[in-house]
């Protein structure tokens, strides 16, 4: 299951849209901060492909740990927003995993509470 997350991030990182269908499931649910919860592949791959702010990047994962069908990572995305900014920002996901693919999705952003 750790390869399911590998290759979802090495996918998003070089942008490869084509392969990135592989790592969802047809029925996935994705929540992120900031949007409605992206329901379905189509949905989710329409999110990377046209309304996902970054411009360039990668995650430098820290630690994956699966057991019995879900799982979690985390660890840092540096990169640069389509506006030009600079973003670095750390982020862990939850997952829960069906039939070598992703079902669903939750991602968390850390930012300072002061």
């Amino acid at each position: 299951m750790k390869e399911i997350v590998l290759d979802l991030f090495r996918r998003v990182d070089s942008r490869d849209w084509e392969t990135l269908a592989q790592s969802f499931c047809e029925d996935v649910v994705y929540e992120r901060p900031g949007y409605d919860p992206l329901v379905g592949r189509e949905r989710v791959l329409k999110f990377y492909r046209e309304e996902r702010v970054i411009a360039a990047g990668e995650h430098r994962l820290e630690r994956i740990v699966t057991e019995d069908g879900s799982g979690a990572c985390w660890g840092r995305f540096v990169g640069v927003h389509k506006n030009g900014s600079p973003i670095d920002e750390r982020f862990a996901d939850c997952y829960v995993f069906e039939n070598g693919r992703i079902k669903t999705r939750k991602s968390y952003f850390f930012r300072p509470a002061v």
